[in-house]
């Protein structure tokens, strides 16, 4: 038995993720999918395969290069594509007098090939195609006795079930059923006869002239078998989720039987991810859809992976990563409920309570900061590798006067008016910094509660950097509003928590913190002007009016000539909010609690 895998196509209806990587190459579970094509061959019984290949023919050849596979595999490039029909005489130099097998590479299957084969060598007609029932493909036409009589049928609805009975009105004939071919078929070597030498035919085409002729084409039918065409985007996520899904239920419960997975969409938040909770029986997890990898290099998805893994095997309270397939962008992990800090901070309303839970908070932040940083791989950041005055100054400042000052307050600024204040935070910013992981966006609604135990989530922004800015962002957190007293209480308990773990000067520890609270807030402006102006996400609008209070509230706070500017535009702003408390059709809509998390990162 030989093989044809047909890998020619441009792969359109999978356009742009398709520009950089084959069709044949998306990965179903971690492993391309034309790999499982060749392996599923392989177990067949398949002796010698060839694959056709045109559109990046560089990155399959690549590919089957670096494997060892137990059978020859070749590549044949056809500087022009000559279609399925074409691509099949094109090999005629590789067929023996032995039937051969062709099949697609963008299906994922179960389909025992073996069984395929000998079902072909159990007839003597030339042709066998494997069909099954789906609606979305239904249109191959088969009569009681499962030979083909039709392709393509304009008698006959489109997407008919192949239960139904359809009776063609012009020649009397009746069909018992309409399926869809699968991209697998088994061809006797005589069949090459019919297919023109060096020019573009469709396999299709043939079979038709071969049943016009008085030949008979038989159909294997399949309806208990996986089948999948993962030719558009959609119908590739199916196959991904249909794959690890369950592997994710049984490696985290190894006795998990092969029940129905159940999908819940949860609630969004700033970013453009999307969540879902899967549950099976009564066990449940998590899975991310970070969107299918669009260019080569390091993704939020694999910054997520390896960065939670890290802090996983630390010991740091984060949920497990189960699984995750980098470039279809799907992520299974521990699932940790739906209670965050904001929620149970609201729930509370009780100061010392409050205190309490933010001194755990902190207790953990400390440990995440000093174990997080110990064999830390830059490598896994997709961002930057490092909190630095360059990121401070393009990716909080620049940020917030582009996002905010422009973009969602259509104030009429150049940057140089600000550009030396700018220049001053980044610098002073940094300049005491306690350095360890720096999660980045620690805030209450990245930190749930499950069994009365604290857990970060949404670290993929993680790098090196100040624990002064994770203490900033979690005490400033506009979702929470904490009263000044409590932060100033906080901060006090977080110097003597630090100094106990590590060598610190208070003093300056105390300074740098300062200026971490400004740039974090200038950060939390610029990703609520974003997210409400060019997102469409108006819930963040609400917390605005806190984040500027609390902004010109610390910026007082430095009352030797510092950030004069600044300071002007920050006034100004606010006392705009007190004249007009609803410019801007609810810009300036009060509340302390509610809405989604602020995941616009600028960088």
């Amino acid at each position: 038995m030989k093989a044809l895998i047909l890998a020619a196509g441009f792969g359109k209806r999978l356009l742009p993720f398709s520009k950089y990587m084959p069709k044949p190459l998306f990965p179903i579970g971690g492993r391309p999918n034309l790999d499982l094509i060749i392996q599923n061959l392989i177990d067949a019984g398949c002796k010698a395969i060839i694959i056709n290949t045109h559109y990046l023919h560089k990155d399959i050849d690549s590919f089957i290069n670096t494997q060892k596979y137990s059978i020859p595999v070749a590549t044949r490039y056809e500087p022009v594509i000559l279609g399925t029909g074409g691509a099949i005489k094109n090999a005629a130099d590789f067929w023996d007098d032995q039937p051969f097998i062709v099949i697609n590479s963008d299906i994922v299957t179960d389909i025992d090939l073996r069984k395929v084969y000998d079902f072909h060598l159990s007839h003597h007609y030339p042709v066998t195609l494997v069909l099954n029932d789906h609606y979305k493909f239904n249109n191959v036409s088969v009569n009681r006795e499962d030979f083909i009589v039709g392709f393509y049928d304009s008698t006959i609805t489109p997407g008919v079930s192949s239960s139904q009975e359809i009776k063609n009105k012009d020649t009397g004939s009746d069909y018992i059923k309409k399926l869809a071919f699968t991209g697998i078929q088994v061809l006797d070597p005589g069949i090459l006869s019919f297919i023109p030498d060096n020019r573009f035919s469709s396999s299709i085409d043939i079979y038709q002239g071969l049943l016009f002729s008085g030949n008979k084409i038989k159909a294997s039918v399949l309806n208990n078998n996986y089948w999948k065409d993962i030719g558009t985007c959609e119908s590739y996520k199916e196959a991904v989720f249909d794959k690890m899904a369950p592997d994710a239920f049984k490696h985290k419960w190894s006795a998990h039987s092969k029940k129905k997975i159940s999908s819940v969409k949860l609630k969004g938040d700033g970013s453009d991810r999307i969540w879902y909770r899967l549950s099976s029986e009564d066990r449940s997890i998590v899975m991310s859809d970070h969107g299918i990898k669009k260019s080569d290099g390091v993704s939020e998805i694999d910054s997520f992976a390896a960065i939670g893994r890290h802090l996983h095997s630390k010991g740091i309270n984060v949920p497990e990563i189960i699984s995750y397939d980098s470039f279809s962008g799907l992520t299974f992990m521990e699932d940790l409920g739906d209670v965050d800090l904001m929620t149970v901070v609201s729930r509370s309303g009780n100061f010392d309570e409050i205190t309490s839970f933010y001194r755990s908070v902190i207790n953990l932040m400390i440990k995440m900061s000093v174990a997080g940083v110990k064999d830390f791989d830059l490598s896994w950041t997709y961002q930057t590798p490092y909190y630095n005055k360059d990121l401070v100054f393009e990716k909080e400042c620049r940020y917030f006067f582009d996002a905010f000052l422009i973009g969602y307050l259509n104030l009429d600024l150049s940057f140089q008016d600000l550009k030396n204040d700018f220049i001053h935070l980044s610098n002073r910013a940094v300049e005491f910094a306690t350095d360890g992981f720096m999660h980045r966006d620690l805030q209450s609604r990245n930190i749930m509660v499950k069994k009365n135990k604290f857990y970060f989530i949404d670290f993929q922004g993680g790098r090196i950097g100040p624990i002064q800015y994770d203490l900033a962002s979690l005490l400033i957190d506009p979702y929470v509003n904490l009263p000044s007293f409590i932060q100033a209480e906080l901060l006090n308990y977080a110097v003597k928590k630090v100094k106990s773990f590590i060598h610190i000067d208070p003093d300056k520890f105390r300074t740098c913190f300062r200026y971490c609270r400004i740039t974090r807030n200038l950060q939390i402006l610029g990703a609520f002007g974003y997210l409400s102006k060019v997102k469409g996400k108006t819930l963040f609008e609400k917390y605005i009016p806190a984040a500027v209070k609390t902004l010109k509230h610390n910026l007082l706070i430095f009352d030797n000539g510092e950030f004069p500017s600044l300071k002007a535009i920050v006034k100004n702003i606010q006392e705009e909010q007190k004249r007009e408390p609803d410019k801007s059709d609810g810009k300036w809509l009060a509340g302390q609690y509610g809405g989604n998390n602020c995941k616009a990162y600028s960088d």
